[in-house]
């Protein structure tokens, strides 16, 4: 157990609705001086005494360069090669050389950071629950189904089909979020290009199949925490998606579950970490592995990342979804039924419980 504190009188009900209804997320907590967190946001089963075997391990996630992908036919091979085994093996890897200039990955971290870090009654306007549709600030996109809350505030806004007016932007990141959501797009689109081609598939495939259709992002805020051994930024998941392309700053935290070790996912400058979601899984029939992976939180520094999700299942849809039948054979028949995407997510997290 993490904590013994005592809950005799605890009403998990009223502190969450209370959280919420502040409309001022994780950071306004941190801003009242609070010097122990809410039980809301202990998480019972956490054990900080696990820690990550990076430092003693051999492992670590894989650096893929993508310069000359698209001009050198032999290098675009090697590239293809270097991504199908990190998808085969890890599910994770980091790309260097990916085409989005330096400068707008930093303007995009400050502008995140600068967003969560005004004050609070600027940020309250764009607070809801009603996420999907809009440009909403809220904390926990599950705060009251969760077993515990995380310790995290999040600014989201879905960029395909429907993209917002570009007036509902906050003023502090407008600019920025628009350029860089649009070079994620092209950065997708060149990432699942080599995902079909690494299955040996016709280049298109995976696009063809709608895998980029819809792009969800969100704007993840870890505020400093005052006792982190207690609590999370993000607890352990896998994301529900086809394909996730992660912008983080250099203060570090996100730890990725390989071989039952927990492993630093150490931040380059210049890097972006891609993820293998659920849906991808399913439709590559396992071949390319969704790996759990989780945040800590940390007494120092304040953390920043950014989220694009190719496919969410926070959009439901009725389609359904099977593997690619060109990846099927008597000796790899297929391991899931046809299915809605939610269905299939729903049915692997209840099997890695």
């Amino acid at each position: 157990m993490a904590t013994t504190r005592n809950i005799s009188e605890y009403d998990r009900k009223s502190e969450l609705k209370a959280f919420d209804d502040s409309k001022s997320g994780v950071k306004g907590l941190v801003d009242s001086g609070m010097t122990k967190i809410p039980l809301m946001f202990i998480h019972p089963h956490y054990n900080p005494d696990a820690k990550s075997e990076s430092a003693v391990s051999q492992f670590r996630v894989p650096l893929i360069d993508l310069d000359g992908v698209n001009d050198n036919a032999t290098l675009r091979a090697k590239i293809i090669d270097q991504v199908r085994e990190a998808c085969e093996n890890w599910g994770f890897f980091q790309v260097v050389n990916h085409g989005i200039p330096a400068g707008v990955l930093e303007e995009m971290i400050d502008g995140i950071r600068g967003f969560h870090e005004q004050d609070t009654q600027m940020k309250k306007e764009f607070y809801t629950r009603e996420f999907k549709d809009k440009v909403s600030f809220l904390s926990n996109f599950d705060l009251f189904e969760a077993t515990a809350a995380n310790w995290k505030d999040s600014l989201s806004w879905p960029m395909v089909p429907n993209p917002p007016d570009p007036t509902e932007f906050p003023a502090v990141c407008r600019d920025i979020v628009s350029e860089y959501s649009k070079q994620v797009k092209r950065l997708g689109y060149t990432l699942f290009e080599l995902l079909s081609e690494g299955l040996g598939l016709n280049v298109n495939h995976l696009k063809d199949m709608e895998c980029a259709e819809v792009i969800f992002h969100v704007g993840h805020y870890y505020p400093p925490c005052p006792e982190p051994e207690l609590t999370l930024g993000a607890s352990k998941h896998a994301d529900s998606g086809f394909l996730t392309v992660l912008l983080q700053d250099q203060v570090g935290g996100l730890q990725v579950l390989h071989q039952n070790q927990w492993i630093d996912l150490v931040p380059m400058p210049g890097a972006l970490v891609i993820n293998v979601g659920v849906s991808l899984q399913v439709i590559t029939n396992d071949r390319y592995k969704s790996i759990e992976h989780r945040v800590l939180a940390n007494r120092v520094s304040s953390r920043v990342s950014v989220a694009s999700a190719f496919g969410t299942t926070l959009f439901p849809s009725s389609k359904l979804y099977s593997p690619i039948k060109e990846l099927l054979t008597q000796e790899n028949p297929p391991k899931y039924k046809e299915a809605t995407l939610q269905a299939h997510v729903a049915n692997l997290r209840g099997k890695r419980v």
